[in-house]
């Protein structure tokens, strides 16, 4: 229990959250898992090895209390509404840049889902939304995506910028070999968007006392 008392404390999760994450056998997962991103090739040491700490292989997004398939721009609205959650649950460190984050180079215009910086890291950091499983192609526009921010925004005393994919699943296989021939340093990690089972019983019976109201 060790581990959940400290993740509570550093993380500031709510009691459902906690519950979530025991359900979710958090602290065995997080044993067991393989990192799906290419920072030992492509970071120095020290920071590689510091970035393994920061970037998780899932993250639980249980708090947007999503019980239904949304498209992207959706997801991104709700993680938008509860940033401060979405912050807590990526780990310390994190300051939101924003959203849609605009650059433009070579009269073309591209925009980063959601841009973050890390202040531990010194690093621009870019996540890309994707509500469906990952794709080779998504590790392509992120790779020019980090070239962008390398090129227009980073700063002479900061570290190369570091992009996350984070897809609803991903095969090991599948990302390994996406990432092969990649020198920007990149990561896939999945999400889960798992409720309690108590406060989706509740959902349900708020939406069925809903559903008998109409029908009276």
């Amino acid at each position: 229990m060790a581990f959940y008392a400290s993740q509570t404390i550093e993380k500031g999760w709510s009691r459902d959250l906690l519950l979530n994450a025991i359900k979710m056998d958090s602290f065995g997962q997080m044993q067991e898992q393989i990192k799906s991103h290419n920072f030992n090739e492509t970071l120095p040491i020290p920071n590689a090895d510091y970035a393994n700490t920061v970037f998780k292989d899932n993250y639980n997004l249980g708090f947007l209390s999503i019980t239904e398939p949304v498209r992207e721009l959706e997801l991104e609205k709700r993680l938008i509404e509860k940033i401060k959650l979405f912050v807590l649950e990526l780990g310390k460190g994190f300051s939101f840049i924003g959203n849609q984050h605009r650059l433009e180079y070579n009269g073309k215009e591209y925009f980063v889902d959601m841009l973050f910086f890390h202040r531990g890291l010194r690093s621009l950091i870019a996540i890309e939304l994707k509500i469906g499983s990952f794709k080779a192609e998504y590790v392509g526009k992120m790779n020019l995506y980090l070239s962008l921010l390398d090129k227009l925004e980073k700063a002479e005393n900061e570290n190369q910028s570091i992009g996350i994919i984070l897809c609803a699943d991903k095969d090991h296989l599948d990302v390994e070999i996406a990432l092969q021939d990649i020198n920007k340093p990149i990561g896939v990690a999945d999400y889960q968007l798992l409720l309690p089972k108590d406060k989706l019983q509740n959902l349900l019976i708020d939406e069925i006392n809903k559903s008998e109201e109409i029908n009276e």
